[in-house]
Formats: C-alpha cells, sequence, structure tokens
C-alpha cells in the first residue's frame, strides 16, 4: 500500500465555506424550496446535495421570481442582481469576496479611463459576471491573443481569480511588448496561491497525483495541469468511485491535492479509498 500525502491547503476555501454556509441556513430557515442563480460552487457532487434538501439551480432569475434566490459565488452581473432584487423577496449575495474585489477593480479602472483587460475564460461564470461589471472590457485567455486585441496606450488588468500566475505574467509581458505599460491589478486569490503553490511541489516529490474536484471547476482544472506539467500519473477525479488500483501501480507514495470547491468530508473518503487500494 502506497503513502498517500495531502496538500496541506486543499479543498474548500473561504469563499465557498461561506456560500455553503448561507445557503445551509437559507434552506433551515425556509419552508419552501428556494433557488440558486446557476450552481453555487463548481462540484456537482454538492450541488446535487442541495438540490436534495430544496435548493435547486435556475438559470435565469425569472425562473425564481417570487422565490428566495442565491446569487452564485462565482458573481452575477449587475443586471442580474437588479432583476433578482426587483422579483424575488428575499436574495442572498453568497459571491466570493475575492470575486467582487475583481468587480471593484474593474469599475475603478473604467471610471479612470483605462481600457480594461480581463485575462480569463471566455463564457466562465466569474467572466461573465466581471465583464457585467465593465462591458467594453476585452478578455483575454493567453498571451497569443494580445496582439488581437488592438489595445491602446492606457490600459488595467486584472485576472481571474483561479487563473494560473503564468499565464497572467505572459500576458502582461505581451502587452509590454507592444510598448504599452498597464496598470496591473493582480486578482488572483490567496486560496489559488496557496493550493497552486503547494500542489506543484507535492507533485514533483509522489509518484502519481490525485486532483479532486468538480471537471467543470476552472480551479480544479488548473491544479490538474500543474500537476501533469510535474508527474506524469495525475489523475482529475470527481469522486473515489472513479479511482482504479491499476493507476498505482509500483507507486510508493501517492499525492493528493482538490479544487477549492472541494469539501474536506470528500478529500477523507477519497484518501481513505486510496490507502485500501
Amino acid at each position: 500500500m502506497a503513502e498517500v500525502r495531502v496538500a496541506e491547503h486543499a479543498g474548500a476555501c473561504y469563499g465557498v465555506e461561506r456560500a455553503l454556509e448561507l445557503a445551509w441556513g437559507a434552506v433551515d430557515s425556509s419552508d419552501d424550496d428556494i433557488c440558486t442563480l446557476g450552481p453555487l460552487i463548481h462540484n456537482p457532487r454538492v450541488v446535487s446535495s442541495l438540490d436534495a434538501m430544496g435548493a435547486h439551480v435556475v438559470d435565469r432569475v425569472e425562473d425564481a421570481a417570487g422565490r428566495t434566490l442565491i446569487l452564485r459565488t462565482h458573481g452575477v452581473t449587475p443586471d442580474e442582481e437588479r432583476r433578482a432584487r426587483e422579483l424575488c423577496p428575499k436574495v442572498i449575495d453568497a459571491t466570493c469576496p475575492f470575486v467582487k474585489r475583481v468587480h471593484v477593480e474593474v469599475e475603478r479602472l473604467t471610471r479612470d479611463g483605462y481600457e480594461v483587460v480581463i485575462v480569463g475564460e471566455a463564457g466562465h461564470p466569474e467572466v461573465v459576471a466581471t465583464l457585467g461589471h465593465a462591458p467594453s472590457a476585452h478578455i483575454i485567455s493567453n498571451a497569443l491573443e494580445v496582439p488581437y486585441a488592438r489595445l491602446g496606450n492606457r490600459v488595467g488588468v486584472v485576472v481571474q481569480t483561479t487563473q494560473k500566475r503564468e499565464i497572467l505574467d505572459a500576458v502582461v509581458e505581451a502587452i509590454r511588448a507592444q510598448g504599452v505599460e498597464p496598470i496591473v491589478k493582480d486578482t488572483i486569490c490567496t486560496a489559488t496561491r496557496e493550493r497552486q503553490d503547494e500542489t506543484a511541489q507535492l507533485a514533483e516529490a509522489v509518484d502519481a497525483m490525485v486532483v479532486l474536484g468538480g471537471h467543470n471547476s476552472s480551479n480544479t482544472t488548473r491544479l490538474t495541469e500543474i500537476c501533469a506539467a510535474r508527474c506524469e500519473r495525475t489523475f482529475h477525479v470527481e469522486s473515489p468511485a472513479e479511482l482504479s488500483a491499476e493507476w498505482f501501480e509500483g507507486c510508493d507514495v501517492v499525492g493528493v491535492t482538490a479544487g477549492a470547491s472541494t469539501p474536506e468530508d470528500q478529500i477523507a473518503a477519497l484518501v481513505a479509498v486510496l490507502e485500501q487500494l
């Protein structure tokens, strides 16, 4: 049986824990079903559990009219929040504080006359919400896209909270290569930095890595990429049921990390299965 090492900082971050506490409290205090605008967090197992408790996902504010509505951790656009407060008797804002910081920064940069660049994934809920606070901003996912943005001379940069630092640095350098010195607001959250740094160190010291978290989770995907670059045997799973003993044949040490939307009990369950393989 291989030794199992778990990254010191792994699993649910403050923003996720806060959102879950708000959701559980709302369910406990309501006699009726409630809604979340989009999945509360990117963890299908948790979202399924919330649904069973009476907190159902809706895609549009209008689908929650007349009911309590929770705004997801990834944030919503100002228009969505306005409509929510018009149509729903109670609105609970579970937006991660680090995401709110990004909204504040893009609004400030816009007011100060800067052309805003959001370094992140187009279509990701967090980026969509941020774009709502700066509709004319450019979304750039990597340095190769910078020349196509046709940026001016006053540029302000923010970054999706779960993005890799290497991508942010590369985009900033590509902007500088065009003769522009941007104002950079490093809005990668502390939890993301800790998890990425520790995951990189652990992946270099083990024979195999298991990354636990939703396949739809951006920060978990980033952790998987970091591991795969350092450890050939890297596996991204959503639950212990996906594990296979064959993956770990000949391994002396197996590392475990988990995305910021993964509760501690899910990590413990995974470790327990790994130790029995």
